[in-house]
């Protein structure tokens, strides 16, 4: 019969597994909302392109994956116990955002719900502050680079396009927009897919099954498929509130919400920075909606995105605190 920590590693894998699924469903408006919203694709070929590209995206490196599993917390503190209650914090704040259709960050709930969980088992002393700081900067730095690349590309578009009527310049980019969402799509899998690897391997070193920290091929795999899966099973509920009701769009500017977004995504990805797709693509669609007006951005529902990504490291990693305090007296540490 298998022993004790064997199994607990086990229900680790899943949760982690089960984490990337409910990632993949609950962020593929980053990827899919504008090309739907202006419908430059099907719902149904939309969801089918982000889920084959977000498999293949997370293929592209291990760089986020090691800032989860080395950077945040001091790996030798980290025992199977505390990755299973950061798991269960930040599914629990996920599934909560998806039910309100609010776009908040997979990414950051990861985050928080691992710092929590490490607070409640062994204190503040094993965070890595300076790891932390780096993703503090990067929450902010990147949903402003968002707005600003959108905006400014989209005033080069105006400007390059001046006298040409708008319709067909918008069957134009609505034929591009179809690049964009799959440029979108490969650079969230690129990104997002790796939080799930950091942690699965993080509970690997933690049973003993690695000397150090690496990302086995075989937990690039699986996470690449639980977040195709989780994609191919669609989350209408955001896609209708990133798509359609923070900022009308057209062909064009879907186009250009998505290659900035892309643009900042891969960036952090090659630096190996876990930061938001959501906040990214949310921000972008802010600069496009800019470049129009104040008055084309609805500042309703900003608000409510904004408080979303103010709340959810907080709220994510409370949840992991509780949940490591709820498991603690029923598992043993291994």
């Amino acid at each position: 019969m298998p022993d004790a920590p064997l199994i607990l590693l086990g229900l680790v894998v899943v949760a982690a597994l089960a984490f990337d699924f409910i990632n993949g469903f609950h962020d593929t408006a980053n990827a899919i909302a504008t090309c739907i919203s202006t419908r430059a694709l099907s719902i149904r070929n939309a969801i089918l392109m982000a889920a084959g590209l977000n498999f293949v995206g997370a293929f592209v490196s291990t760089h986020v994956a090691t800032t989860i599993g080395t950077g945040i917390v001091d790996p030798g503190h980290v025992t199977q116990i505390i990755v299973l209650a950061a798991l269960a914090g930040a599914i629990f704040w996920d599934l909560v955002t998806w039910h309100y259709g609010i776009p908040a960050s997979s990414s950051h709930a990861i985050i928080g719900g691992l710092i929590g969980a490490v607070v409640a088992a062994e204190g503040f002393h094993p965070l890595h502050w300076g790891g932390i700081s780096k993703i503090l900067i990067a929450i902010v730095v990147s949903p402003v680079a968002g707005t600003l690349v959108a905006f400014l590309i989209m005033l080069a578009i105006y400007w390059g396009f001046r006298n040409h009527h708008p319709s067909p310049l918008n069957r134009a980019f609505r034929k591009l927009q179809v690049f964009s969402a799959a440029f979108m799509a490969f650079s969230h899998g690129s990104n997002d897919a790796q939080k799930s690897m950091g942690v699965i391997s993080l509970a690997l070193v933690s049973y003993g099954a690695m000397p150090v920290f690496h990302i086995p091929v075989w937990v690039i795999f699986a996470c690449a498929v639980a977040m195709a899966l989780g994609t191919a099973m669609g989350g209408w509920r955001i896609i209708k509130t990133v798509g359609s009701d923070f900022v009308e769009l057209q062909p064009v500017h879907g186009f250009c919400a998505e290659t900035s977004a892309s643009a900042v995504i891969l960036t952090a990805t090659a630096m190996g920075i876990p930061i938001s797709t959501t906040h990214v693509i949310t921000s972008a669609i802010l600069g496009v909606g800019l470049s129009q007006g104040r008055r084309k951005v609805n500042w309703t529902v900003g608000i409510r995105i904004v408080w979303a990504w103010i709340l959810t490291i907080p709220a994510s990693a409370a949840a992991g605190y509780f949940a490591f305090s709820i498991l603690s007296p029923f598992l043993v540490k291994p």
